[in-house]
């Protein structure tokens, strides 16, 4: 549960909860987190650029909270990258953290939390908003949408959906009209052939 996400941020220090926070919202591994430079960080428009992706994946660039993007400000600049640390000894930070705050907070789910079951929830929790295994297929950087149906069969186990959902679909081809569908309650979904769909439970 989300909630037991932030009590895992909330209850490590600084470098430790700053990458759990980035796993939170961007969905990147572990691996690519590590590599992040300074220079990846885009502090005017609140961006995360990723160059260096793992496991044959596309490059991404992702729009976080401002928040995190000052919790990564804050931490000291020793180096090129932002975490100068391998997997290995973040992987036992990690370990250690969630045994502590496990038996202090008496939430033994927090001892299942990994730092890719962030980008299982994270993608779970888009297919389960938005409906659009392309959108989470971008978002994860997949390159074949196989990849992807693993989080639409968590989703429907997790909530029990199916594909009955009703939704009225619209679409804007300049800001003016996405400003008026988002003024009557469409959500915003992806953008197909330079126009942006937007949709809305019926």
């Amino acid at each position: 549960m989300e909630s037991d996400i932030d009590q895992l941020i909330v209850g490590s220090g600084k470098k430790l909860g700053t990458v759990l926070q980035i796993a939170k919202e961007t969905a990147l591994r572990i691996g690519e987190i590590l590599s992040l430079q300074w220079t990846d960080i885009d502090t005017e428009r609140n961006l995360i650029i990723l160059n260096t992706p793992e496991k044959g994946s596309n490059p991404g660039i992702y729009k976080v909270s401002s928040q995190l993007i000052s919790r990564i400000m804050a931490l000291p600049k020793k180096s090129e990258r932002i975490f100068p640390t391998s997997v290995n000894s973040i992987s036992v930070r990690l370990r250690e953290t969630r045994k502590k705050l496990a038996q202090k907070l008496q939430n033994p789910r927090l001892l299942k939390i990994t730092f890719h079951s962030l980008r299982h929830w994270k993608a779970t929790m888009l297919y389960h908003k938005l409906k659009d295994p392309f959108y989470v297929r971008d978002f994860l950087r997949h390159k074949d949408l196989r990849n992807t149906t693993i989080y639409i069969n968590i989703e429907r186990s997790l909530f029990q959906s199916n594909d009955n959902d009703e939704f009225a679909v619209k679409v804007a081809k300049n800001l003016r009209e996405a400003c008026e569908l988002l003024k009557v309650g469409f959500e915003y979904v992806t953008e197909i052939e330079s126009v942006k769909v937007f949709r809305k439970r019926k």
